[in-house]
């Protein structure tokens, strides 16, 4: 047996059905002779993202594998490894290397050290007899605390040596730990004595799965519930305890609850301060809940912290407010009926952009009529860098767990498409839908050739102004003078000629038309493209407060 045999053989046992790459990596032919389906993207980013969204959507039950050319290769893939590594999105990485005889002589890239700083593990295999001890502890790294990249890299010259046929490899255990009782019941007799308590959810909650325990510990407490952007659709957003998502722009509700609440318990959230996250005010006392100690105090100044998998810690809280409450508080919530006050003043002052009857189109009436046509228990959406996160983010109402895929830590553009490719793989029944623009589509845009070829029919709806719209307010004088900001093309065309379906809209009758056109394509089993144009729309749901200090 071959040393690609025996790693192909391991990645098998791990329960790899499907290998993201690009070539030259001896590995794909070895994964495809075991039976694991390659799929080759391209450009390296994208099937990084492709990987990243598999991890995500199993909530790493299945993780993501992504193998690349040495040099270059690896090269190009940086960018959507540090992706994954500020998402915490566990994806294994592997590199082919240069031959062990060159691999340290300069300028000769190093995947181990170049990407030790976006990875939890890199390591090289030297030995071709340190193969199974190498994966077992790359695997653990993945299926073990706060996600993360591990890389293992594969110097070319590995390929052809021999190894033992009897590959000595075990599925690696994967363990959770649970928060100390003492502290549990703390932060319970906290949580029950607050009188303005916010939850605030993030992506430790979807990686445990610990949606229904969200929800009972919400309904005990009658605590109004926010999530970071990476964790939304953890809780129900038509729950009449839901506040929506914060992120680079949030809906009304999330930042008039937290300031005026007295505790904020984050579970599953890392409270990282961020462009792209909701400030915490200042003032407020905090819960820390979650698996990284290393979240605690970073941001926020925590009166009581939680160490642990979010689902164990929600079921020990539930069971410590159980027996404070004695009975859970009585319904409809009082808080209930506020949130649903703040929520109806918040939409009457966006009604204007949302129900626009104008052509070119406002792309909030766009996104409207797209959420009111399709089947969203049923539909995975997720947003692009930019205008698209900001203008979706706020007003898409998740109410299915994983249905929303969002993120933001880093914000390269184009990475909505490898994740809704992704989503697919993983839940091939489902409408999995990116919302970019035209912006994002240039990083990108040749990947959607890689739906068409590889058979992964999602709906990608591109918002088209023909603009860096947002860009034009910080360089007026680069747009005025050199169209700085200009950006063009006819991506519906680019669609077609790829062989999928690509459609123009500019009649606003045609919206939900068009929307249902696309729609049926997918279900056809082509993928679909459909470019709205619209005008150049910089207005964001945003409402600012005073963030806390470190």
């Amino acid at each position: 047996m071959k040393a690609g045999d025996a790693i192909a053989e391991i990645l098998k046992r791990e329960g790899v059905e499907i290998i993201f790459g690009y070539p030259v990596n001896h590995l794909l032919e070895s994964a495809a002779a075991a039976g694991i389906r390659p799929i080759i993207v391209r450009q390296e980013r994208v099937g990084l993202h492709m990987a990243d969204a598999l991890s995500r959507l199993t909530s790493g039950r299945k993780l993501g594998v992504f193998a690349m050319q040495h040099g270059p290769g690896a090269e190009n893939s940086f960018g959507g490894i540090a992706q994954a590594y500020s998402e915490s999105v566990p994806i294994l990485v592997l590199p082919m290397g240069y031959a062990r005889r060159v691999a340290q002589v300069d300028p000769n890239f190093s995947s181990v050290r170049s990407m030790q700083t976006v990875t939890k593990s890199a390591e090289a295999i030297w030995s071709t007899a340190e193969i199974p001890n190498i994966f077992r502890r790359a695997f653990s790294r993945l299926r073990n605390g706060r996600g993360g990249p591990a890389l293992v890299e594969m110097p070319m010259d590995i390929f052809t040596e021999e190894v033992s046929d009897q590959v000595q490899y075990e599925p690696v255990v994967s363990a959770r730990y649970a928060p100390d009782p003492a502290d549990v019941k703390r932060a319970a007799a906290a949580l029950v004595e607050a009188k303005n308590l916010v939850i605030y959810a993030g992506q430790g909650v979807h990686w445990a799965r610990a949606w229904q325990e969200l929800k009972t510990l919400a309904e005990m407490l009658g605590a109004p519930v926010a999530t970071s952007l990476q964790g939304k659709s953890a809780f129900p957003e038509n729950h009449p305890l839901a506040l929506g998502a914060g992120g680079n722009s949030f809906p009304a509700t999330v930042p008039y609850f937290l300031d005026r609440a007295d505790w904020i318990f984050g579970i599953g959230c890392s409270f990282t301060q961020s462009t792209f996250a909701v400030a915490m005010p200042a003032g407020k006392k905090f819960i820390h809940a979650t698996l990284d100690p290393n979240h605690i105090n970073k941001d926020v100044r925590a009166e009581i912290a939680l160490i642990g998998d979010a689902q164990l810690t929600l079921a020990a809280l539930c069971a410590e407010v159980q027996k404070l409450l004695r009975t859970p508080r009585q319904r409809p919530w009082p808080v209930a009926a506020e949130i649903g006050q703040v929520r109806k003043r918040w939409l009457a002052e966006w009604a204007s952009r949302v129900n626009s009857d104008e052509e070119p189109f406002s792309p909030y009436r766009v996104l409207r009529d797209l959420q009111s046509t399709v089947d969203v228990a049923n539909t995975i959406i997720t947003h692009d860098a930019g205008s698209p996160r900001d203008q979706l983010a706020p007003f898409w109402v998740s109410t299915e767990p994983l249905s929303y895929i969002g993120w933001g830590k880093t914000t390269q553009l184009g990475y909505g498409l490898g994740l809704a490719m992704g989503a697919k793989l993983a839940f091939p029944d489902k409408l999995c839908v990116n919302v970019w623009g035209d912006a994002a589509i240039g990083f990108t845009g040749m990947d959607f050739e890689t739906a068409v070829r590889e058979r992964i029919p999602i709906l990608s709806i591109l918002l088209n102004n023909f603009s860096m719209a947002m860009e034009i307010p910080i360089m007026p004088i680069s747009t005025e003078r050199y169209r700085s900001t200009d950006i063009s093309g006819d991506y519906a065309a680019m669609a077609r000629a790829f062989g999928a379906y690509g459609e123009r809209v500019t009649s606003i009758r045609e919206i939900v038309p068009a929307i249902r056109r696309g729609i049926e394509q997918t279900r056809k089993g082509v993928p679909a493209l459909l470019e709205f144009i619209t005008r150049k729309e910089i207005a964001l749901s945003r409402q600012y407060h005073s963030p806390s200090s470190k």
